[in-house]
Order: C-alpha cells, then sequence, then structure tokens
C-alpha cells in the first residue's frame, strides 16, 4: 500500500500531521483510535483522505479504518466546531432532566442537535452512552466527561467558552492555554461546585 502522489502533493499537511501522529502511537491497528481521536482534535473533523492515509500507514484496509470511525460517535468525518457538546440520552439521564438541558443548549447556542454555529465554536451532538448512568445527566465536551449537569451549569459552561474564545481572539489567553483558549484538549474546567462527583 501507498499514498498516491497527487495526494501527496495537494495533502502535504495531513500526511505529515498522520506521521507525525504515527510516530507517536505506533503503526499497527492498536494505535488506529489513538491515532483518529488525536487527528479529529487536530483537524474537527476525519476526511477521506485521511482514511486512506492512516490506512497505508498501519497497513490495514481502508474500509477498517472507516467503520471504527463511523461507529464511534467521538470520531466524525464531519466537520464540527471547535467545543462539541454530546448530550447523553440514556433512559437515566432522560429521567434525570436531559430534555430541559437540550432545551437550555438549543435556545442559546440558536442551533438544533446535529448542527454547529455559524461560527463553527460550537456542535451540538446526542450521545447512546458514555458510560455515565451512575451520575446522570450526563454531557462529553470534546472528551471530557461532566456529570450531573444541570440547565445551569450547561449555561454556564457556554458562557465560559464564549468568555474565553473572546479573550483568544483578543490576544488576552491565559498563559497555559492551548490554542482555543481552554487547555491542551480543548475542554474547558467543569463549573466550581456544581455537577461534580460526589457533589
Amino acid at each position: 500500500m501507498s499514498v498516491p502522489a497527487d495526494v501527496l502533493a495537494t495533502h502535504g499537511d495531513l500526511v505529515a500531521a498522520i506521521d507525525e501522529l504515527v510516530a507517536r502511537y505506533g503503526d499497527d491497528r492498536a494505535a488506529l483510535i489513538p491515532i483518529l481521536q488525536e487527528l479529529r482534535q487536530q483537524r474537527r473533523q476525519i476526511s477521506d483522505v485521511a482514511m486512506q492515509v492512516v490506512a497505508d500507514r498501519l497497513g490495514i484496509p481502508p474500509v477498517d479504518v472507516q467503520g471504527v470511525v463511523t461507529f464511534y460517535h467521538f470520531l466524525d468525518t464531519r466537520p464540527t466546531g471547535t467545543h462539541v457538546l454530546h448530550l447523553c440520552r440514556t433512559i437515566s439521564c432522560a429521567m434525570a432532566g436531559m430534555g430541559a438541558i437540550r432545551e437550555r443548549l438549543e435556545n442559546e447556542l440558536g442551533i438544533a442537535f446535529g448542527e454547529t454555529t455559524p461560527d463553527g465554536l460550537f456542535t451540538l451532538e446526542w450521545a447512546n452512552c458514555i458510560g455515565m448512568c451512575d451520575t446522570p445527566p450526563a454531557m462529553l465536551h470534546n472528551r471530557q466527561a461532566l456529570p450531573r449537569v444541570t440547565p445551569d451549569a450547561a449555561s454556564e459552561l457556554v458562557a465560559r467558552l464564549l468568555q474565553e474564545a473572546f479573550a483568544v481572539a483578543d490576544g488576552a489567553g491565559a498563559d497555559g492555554e492551548g490554542a482555543d483558549g481552554v487547555g491542551g484538549d480543548g475542554a474547558a474546567a467543569w463549573p466550581d461546585g456544581v455537577g461534580r462527583p460526589g457533589g
């Protein structure tokens, strides 16, 4: 298997990014999900070309890469916002108030679940399960799990992320923040005293 020359020519930066991830995580099948997760975080999507290159570098069929990408909700071929909020919609989360959180997020961001804000900052997505049925309702902000979410806590999170985005845009990001102004993995701190495990 090899990447065609025209792909190398037109997607050189993507190929270089994947090669860097392969060097970090390894070049066998066990490295597939870590590489895809990191690539998704960097690029905000996993394109068809990216799947082809990853398959080539790991020596596996492209259909295997596509199968993994389409199976897991945190891996997506569609472009998303900087901050992806996955709201769990299992029965336990629904009974604990998921509907009110959905309504609050949609009203405040002006989009429905499955959509991205026009500024590319937020995407709302559903999650069928994030493994936090003991602390519902639960939500994921990028890769950070947030337990016992309330509508007010969701509003506070959105407000904080907006404030941090404006600060970064104005060149006022705090030292140690990532490129999106909220830490290296794009996840903001959970509002103080709200929704923490055991809280």
